[in-house]
């Protein structure tokens, strides 16, 4: 025997399945480059509750013979439409519902009966004699009433052979009945099936959603002591009323004492420096406890309740560190990195030191019980109501972790969303979105420029990118306090206020924001000058030249209007002016366009083009209900940093 005649006897894995390559040789359709696919179909892409999946591959035959495909989600098959044929492009859609795991697949054949159709229906016109064509079709039919078990379909093949005239039997033969039944009933025996791609569908929250970033611990009314839950209560309708949808805490967990940080970052903390939320853990416990100055976890909860009652969610930090004075240092030290003379390492970021925090070991020997100790921390905060979290520097755990701690989580609660918190190199952030991160922060604080902007997200939404990575544009954080807004004053913050909430669809501020904070620990540096990572902090809300008013403004206009809770549709507009940055979104009914002077300093105007509108229509400003009337082409618009840094501009589309 032959060693081509050995490979055609023998089967083979091809995609985790054992295939008959003989049979799979003899199928003569080909489906070629299945898109959206990440990685080739090695990770999902990515959906919420109601978006649809528009499926595009290349499926093509040998010969002329004409080809069918369909698109098979679930039960579902749904005809695929040749929509480029002379490249061969096959495209169909389908809708995703609940939130977990969804599969699709193509399933692609040589349609012998509509083939024959086609032939039939050029040789009858052209006058020749189609008795013979008529019997094959009649076999044809015979065929598929025998794959079917159909009456109907064995009168039919009678009829094409009976003694009727020609033309009649040729004109029932054509009939869209007949092509109909014998499309429910093709025989697929040599159909080409494309391999399972996945979607992971997740539920409409980590598409849109405005985060409000809070230390509770700030709360109080003593500024020697840390507030409580309960304290922190009375704050939230403040922030509800701001029209936030997630409240973010970070770390509620006790705080070690050893090497506590003071204030500032100083080495030698005073004693009433609370230290950093960040380093986890002392004797009242460590992940799953919370920090005796907040309260316990039944005041926790009520807090949790009290946010949802408003209409929000609260997200919670999952920070996998511990201080020194974490139970797990006594009780597992084998879970952590040692030096040489035996001692813990704390954690560094050259020349930053943070000796008040020891990472974990992803690669000790007893990894399997930290894995599982770190999933049942995470599963210890769901079973208490918290239904997001945010991770805090993801990259610097093990991918291999977060792909199986995620999709253990999504086993038993597929509603659960994770935001990466990775401030780090491209790949490496697109990486951890591949591997099962629901959001993901970006380099949003540092691009400040027009083109930045527009070379930006123009990756972030027209690229591959888009079917996996869903950005979440952080203004500021506590870590990041960017020079545009230390210098531009308050005209910086409404700008980076109105980018964030309407160039993505997620977006969150850090509070501080609404009141401008700006004040940095010094030159050229990005911390903020009196940090609450190591204080309580002290605020006043109303104070003068605060953005409340503003934030309300355009949080209503994002729940308002649906072309704003989406990335899928950001187009970039032309304008003559550097400085000046235009981009539009649209639903159904709708279209929304941001304009935003991009200079805090000086007066900018210019002319933004409408390519797409009626001659002239009407728009209305979200951001203060003033209507002008534009024109299809340029438009003219001028913005005085002291009145206003932008437009939020709805036009209604014509109904049909």
């Amino acid at each position: 025997m032959s060693s081509r005649q050995s490979t055609v006897d023998s089967r083979q894995s091809i995609d985790g399945r054992s295939v008959d390559i003989a049979e799979a040789l003899s199928r003569r359709v080909v489906i070629e480059n299945v898109r959206p696919a990440v990685d080739g179909g090695r990770f999902p892409i990515k959906r919420t509750v109601g978006e649809s999946v528009h499926v595009v591959a290349d499926i093509f035959g040998d010969g002329h013979d004409v080809v069918a495909a369909v698109l098979r989600h679930g039960n579902d098959e749904i005809p695929m439409t040749l929509v480029s044929p002379g490249l061969d492009e096959w495209a169909a859609s389908f809708d995703v519902g609940e939130p977990g795991w969804h599969e699709y697949r193509i399933v692609a054949w040589v349609d012998r009966f509509e083939t024959w159709r086609r032939d039939l229906r050029i040789k009858a016109a052209a006058g020749r004699d189609v008795s013979v064509e008529l019997l094959e079709g009649s076999i044809l039919l015979r065929d598929a009433a025998a794959r079917a078990n159909s009456d109907w379909l064995l009168q039919r093949s009678d009829m094409l052979t009976g003694s009727t005239a020609i033309d009649r039997r040729v004109t029932l033969a054509l009939a869209d009945e007949v092509a109909d039944a014998m499309a429910r009933r093709a025989d697929r025996s040599r159909a080409t099936m494309s391999p399972a791609r996945r979607v992971w569908v997740d539920r409409a929250r980590a598409r849109f959603g405005a985060w409000y970033e809070t230390f509770p611990r700030s709360a109080g009314a003593d500024p020697r002591r840390s507030g409580t839950f309960r304290e922190a209560s009375a704050d939230l309708a403040r922030i509800a009323d701001l029209g936030f949808d997630v409240v973010y805490l970070p770390p509620i967990h006790p705080i070690g004492s050893s090497f506590r940080k003071g204030r500032n970052n100083a080495l030698a903390a005073g004693p009433d420096d609370p230290g950093s939320v960040w380093a986890i853990g002392s004797e009242a416990g460590g992940h799953t406890a919370v920090e005796p100055g907040l309260g316990t976890i039944d005041d926790f909860v009520a807090y949790r309740e009290e946010v949802e009652r408003l209409g929000m969610e609260v997200a919670l930090d999952l920070a996998w560190q511990c201080s020194p004075d974490h139970p797990w240092v006594k009780a597992h030290p084998e879970w952590f990195r040692h030096r040489p003379d035996g001692t813990i390492k704390y954690a560094e970021n050259p020349p930053k030191k943070y000796q008040d925090i020891y990472p974990f070991d992803f690669e000790s020997e007893d990894w399997r019980g930290l894995w599982q100790a770190l999933l049942e921390v995470t599963l210890f905060w769901i079973d208490r109501g918290v239904g997001i979290f945010r991770v805090d520097n993801p990259h610097t755990k093990t991918f291999g972790f977060w792909e199986w701690m995620i999709d253990q989580v999504h086993a038993r609660h597929p509603e659960v969303i994770f935001l990466s918190e990775a401030f780090t190199r491209p790949k490496v952030m697109r990486y951890l979105a591949k591997a099962g991160f629901t959001q993901s922060y970006t380099y949003f604080t540092w691009r400040n420029s027009k083109s930045e902007l527009t070379e930006y997200f123009t990756e972030l939404t027209r690229t591959e990118v888009r079917e996996y990575l869903r950005p979440n544009l952080f203004a500021n954080t506590p870590d990041i306090l960017h020079a545009y807004l230390q210098h531009g004053g308050r005209p910086a913050f409404e700008a980076r206020l109105l980018l964030a909430a309407t160039l993505g669809a997620s977006y969150g501020v850090y509070s501080g924001f609404e009141i401008c904070e700006s004040r940095a620990a010094a030159p050229g540096s990005e911390e903020y000058a009196d940090s609450e990572k190591y204080q309580f902090k002290k605020r006043d809300w109303k104070q003068p030249g605060n953005l409340s008013e503003l934030i309300c403004r355009v949080n209503r206009a994002r729940h308002q209007h649906r072309a704003l809770q989406s990335n899928d549709t950001l187009r970039f507009l032309d304008c003559d002016n550097p400085h000046i940055i235009a981009f539009s979104k649209e639903s159904a009914d709708e279209t929304i366009v941001s304009i935003v002077n991009l200079d805090p300093h000086h007066i900018q105007h210019g002319f933004v083009d409408v390519p797409a509108a009626p001659d002239s229509f009407a728009v209305r400003d979200l951001l203060d209900e003033v209507a002008y009337t534009w024109h299809r082409g340029r438009n003219y618009v001028r913005f005085d940093p002291d009145i206003r840094q932008g437009h939020l501009l709805w036009l209604p589309k014509p109904r049909v």
